[in-house]
Order: structure tokens, then C-alpha cells, then sequence
């Protein structure tokens, strides 16, 4: 019998996590290791247990999967990473794939797809959806961006993950802290955010953060919620 192929799990909900496990050790030739809440945990137990491939939620406990995606990638570049999130896949998929993920796939379709996509990203390959791919081949031949963005679109990487911590209910102070930086540089990311998405105060800003951190989608200031897309 050939060597199982070690899948690490990083993701905070614990019911999914389960799920995932046991849906991957009935594959013959898969193994899930180990599991992981955090990003700091995520860095330890992947030294420690040095998996075939890593799933990352991108919404963990404390922190951003982003940011691990980020760290495998410079330093342990032999483990491919595959991202899932609960939040729509045009926000975050080509922002995973510039960070060094080798696939993304939505929680919706996790338990239907997420087998091929680990046979899939361990042959070497990129995993995507027909959706995705098509969304990134139209961006491409836009010359990547000159088309109209949704608001959503247009927070930078650094902004979107202010408005998750946000979200999450961080204060600026906390979210300086996490990131390293001032909170008048966090202000700053504020005053941008409500900018871009047309939100007029600091109530507003933490309602539409709460709301699309719980939901993955954005909510309006007259209450009506709307796709990010």
C-alpha cells in the first residue's frame, strides 16, 4: 500500500472541521494529521507534523489565513495550500492565488468537491471552479481591472483585513496590535474603507463589518443587503 498523503486542517469551527476530517481519512490514500485554530498554531503544528498539503480557512480564530498562505509559501514552499471560506470566491480567490495558495474552494461545495480538489492540487495543479476560472479569465482579458470593480473589489488586501478584524469586533487599538502598526495608520485604513464603500460613519462601517464577516455579504446603509457581486 502506497504512503497516506498528510492533509493538515486549519479552520475554527469545530463541526466542520470534524466533517472535513473524517470525509478525508475514508480515502484510501489521505490522512487529515492534525488541525490547527490559528495562524501562530498553524506554523507550529506544520513544522512539527511537516504535511503533504495544508487546508486553510481564510476566517480562523484570531487572525487570517491570508496571512499563513503568505508564510507557507516563503517558508515552506514544498507544501501547497488550499484555501476555503464561507465568503464569496471572486473576493477572495484571486487575492489567495497572488498570496501562494494553489486552490480555493467555497464551504458551500467543500463536502461535494473538496476530495478532488486535494488529488487535484497534490498532482501539482491549480484547483478553481468553472466559475472562478472564467471570472479571472474575464478579468484578464480586462487587462486586470479596468472594468468596473463592486466596492468590495477595491479595498486593497491590507484594508479588507482591517474590515474583517472589524468585523469581528476588534477595536483600532487591537487590530494596531495584531497588525503591528499605529492606530492612527488603523484610522486611516478606516476613513478609506467607509470611503470606498460608501459608508458614512464609524456605526455604519462596524454594522456592515459585523454583518459580511457573519453572512459574506455587504449590507447597505437602508438596511437592504446585497451580494458583494
Amino acid at each position: 500500500m502506497p504512503e497516506k498523503k498528510k492533509i493538515m486542517l486549519v479552520e475554527d469551527h469545530p463541526i466542520f472541521r470534524l466533517g472535513l476530517a473524517e470525509l478525508i481519512n475514508q480515502e484510501e490514500d489521505l490522512v487529515a494529521c492534525g488541525t490547527a485554530t490559528d495562524v501562530d498554531e498553524a506554523i507550529k503544528e506544520i513544522e512539527k507534523l511537516d504535511p503533504d498539503l495544508v487546508i486553510a480557512d481564510i476566517s480562523l480564530k484570531n487572525s487570517d489565513g491570508i496571512d499563513l498562505v503568505r508564510h507557507v509559501k516563503k517558508h515552506s514552499r514544498d507544501i501547497p495550500v488550499l484555501v476555503l471560506s464561507m465568503h464569496d470566491e471572486y473576493l477572495y480567490a484571486q487575492r489567495a492565488l497572488h498570496a501562494g495558495a494553489r486552490g480555493y474552494i467555497m464551504k458551500q461545495e467543500a463536502m461535494e468537491s473538496v476530495v478532488t480538489a486535494i488529488q487535484h492540487v497534490l498532482s501539482g495543479k491549480v484547483y478553481l471552479n468553472d466559475n472562478i476560472k472564467e471570472h479571472i479569465l474575464s478579468n484578464i482579458a480586462d487587462n486586470l481591472g479596468t472594468k468596473d470593480k463592486s466596492p468590495m473589489e477595491r479595498l486593497t488586501d491590507r484594508e479588507l483585513q482591517v474590515f474583517k478584524m472589524v468585523g469581528k469586533g476588534l477595536s483600532s487599538k487591537d487590530i494596531a496590535i495584531r497588525l503591528f502598526l499605529s492606530i492612527k495608520t488603523i484610522g486611516t485604513y478606516r476613513e478609506r474603507i467607509k470611503e470606498k464603500l460608501g459608508l458614512k460613519n464609524a456605526n455604519e462601517l462596524v454594522r456592515c463589518a459585523v454583518h459580511f464577516e457573519k453572512t459574506g455579504l455587504i449590507e447597505s446603509v437602508d438596511d437592504s443587503s446585497f451580494n458583494i457581486y
